[in-house]
């Protein structure tokens, strides 16, 4: 199979969960970056975040003409993840490359358990808790500014148990978080990741894009939690893979 057609299907397969899921989709494409299409993980991490900014904003859109954001919640969350993203993603590329594959594994694996666990729903939405709001968002902005994910795995439990918000209203808000961290976080790498073979990045991200608008869809007509248990289980199958390879030493 030639790369443009496999940067075709990881693309259509990433935007897919996006846009159904509100997150996870950034965190495969990484792993399919470097397993599939033989990228560095450094660049992996820089290219995977071309791809999480454009297929979350066009995904973010698709979920807002439906009034599923939660606009301020967002911004508060986005807002206290810009600083941290941007210097997480500064020093990325001096991260040893077994580090950072382990430590993209070890948070893939911490993203599966979470989708295992988290309800379908919850209850009113209850008042902002600033301070932790505060603090939700700058974790996920370090994360996503290391490791190229969008951080949609944490950002939605995050807006679901902490703020109280409805799935529906809390992958939506995600996807607002996620667009506004991957762009302070590949601000930060301008420049610095070498050249980019976009001969392979742009399929990939097109794939993702159209894949965003099914994953919508998707969303609508499918169990929610049944689409994320198997999600889950192929998480937690690349993590595993993913850490297998790095203690090998590939």
């Amino acid at each position: 199979m030639s790369m443009f057609v496999l940067a075709l299907v990881a693309g259509a397969v990433i935007g897919i969960a996006l846009g159904a899921l509100g997150g996870g989709g950034g965190i495969l494409a990484v792993p399919a970056l470097i397993y599939l299409l033989g990228f560095a993980p450094a660049a992996a991490t820089t290219a995977g975040l071309i791809i999480v900014t454009a297929t979350s904003a066009t995904a973010l859109y698709a979920h807002a003409r439906d009034g599923n954001v939660a606009w301020r919640t967002g911004a508060l969350f986005a807002a206290a993840g810009v600083v941290p993203a941007f210097l997480a993603g500064a020093v990325a590329g001096r991260v040893p490359e077994a580090l950072l594959t382990g430590a993209f594994a070890l948070i893939a694996a911490l993203a599966a358990v979470r989708m295992l666990r988290r309800t379908a729903d919850a209850g009113p939405q209850r008042p902002v808790r600033h301070v932790e709001a505060a603090g939700a968002g700058a974790g996920l902005g370090a994360v996503t500014g290391l490791l190229g994910v969008g951080g949609g795995f944490l950002a939605v439990p995050a807006l679901v148990n902490v703020l109280g918000l409805r799935m529906r209203r809390a992958v939506g808000t995600s996807l607002l978080v996620i667009t506004v961290n991957s762009l302070a976080a590949l601000t930060a790498r301008t420049g610095t990741g070498g050249e980019l073979p976009w001969e392979v990045i742009a399929p990939f991200a097109g794939a993702a894009v159209l894949g965003a608008w099914d994953g919508k869809r998707l969303s609508v007509k499918v169990d929610g939690a049944r689409l994320q248990r198997i999600f889950a289980f192929v998480l937690l199958g690349v993590a595993a893979a993913m850490l297998v390879a790095t203690v090998a030493g590939r």
